[in-house]
């Protein structure tokens, strides 16, 4: 398996992007629920792709999986130091945890069903798993000022019945709603607050940017911010300003 220089197993360089991660993407109370009421009364949780921590749950025993290096010293003093490993080959013997969970990751992992069956492996509970569905992702304005942000997405996120499939048939599909002012900065998360989209901080903690070619870039900074300018953004979008939720692509898988 490939891995970047800091780590990173997944198609996105962590050690090139993923400074400042832990600033933008935050941990969204009500994502984090939602999660957590999935996990059941797990005593012990695999939290793999684990990232800067976030969703981790704390009154659990958490072991946290994370190959890319500058993504584990993002994590907080407060959580335990992640494992340098990959989804693809878990160093951890048959039924360890109670439950495993994985959010924002699996369209990062080489070999997707390698890493679902390890998932199931070593759990003998549920697996939860968040992630979005590439169908549903043009529902979010950004696809009319940077298609092939929204394109590369859809090619990187594995289909929702892939998931199911991996995860042995039988798991549930739930749709999370994106509330407005949410603090996890994913690209849907900015769904009413588009000035946000603008700051490339923003957008680097959000790996599909990575993967477009800068004149992209360019002509997203520049159609945005005249459509902001003139208000035709918000003649088109703007209720979405004070709308309460988005119901997005995001979707948490159980099994």
């Amino acid at each position: 398996m490939h891995r970047h220089h800091d780590g990173s197993a997944g198609d996105a360089d962590y050690g090139r992007i993923g400074d400042g991660y832990a600033q933008y993407r935050r941990p969204e109370p009500r994502i984090a629920a939602c999660i957590r009421a999935a996990l059941g009364d797990a005593r012990s949780v695999l939290n793999v792709g684990a990232g800067a921590g976030s969703y981790e749950p704390t009154d659990v025993v958490v072991t946290a999986v994370e190959p890319s290096a500058s993504m584990r010293a993002q994590r907080p003093p407060q959580l335990p130091p992640a494992i340098d490993a990959t989804a693809e080959a878990l160093p951890f013997a048959d039924e360890t945890f109670d439950a495993a969970m994985a959010s924002f990751t699996v369209h990062q992992w080489r070999d997707l069903a390698r890493g679902l069956a390890e998932l199931r492996r070593v759990t003998r509970g549920p697996v939860v798993i968040l992630s979005c569905d590439p169908d549903a992702l043009d529902r979010f304005w950004l696809a009319e000022y940077a298609r092939e942000a929204i394109e590369v997405e859809a090619r990187r996120y594995p289909r929702i019945e892939t998931l199911v499939a991996g995860l042995g048939g039988a798991a549930r599909v739930e749709p999370v709603p994106i509330p407005l002012h949410c603090s996890d900065g994913f690209g849907e998360a900015y769904y009413g607050r588009p000035e946000r989209l603008l700051d490339a901080g923003a957008r680097q903690a959000c790996s599909a940017w990575s993967f477009v070619a800068p004149a992209v870039v360019e002509r997203f900074e520049r159609t945005l911010a005249d459509d902001l300018r003139s208000g035709r953004w918000d003649q088109r979008w703007g209720a979405l300003r004070t709308q309460p939720t988005f119901d997005g692509s995001l979707r948490l898988i159980v099994a």
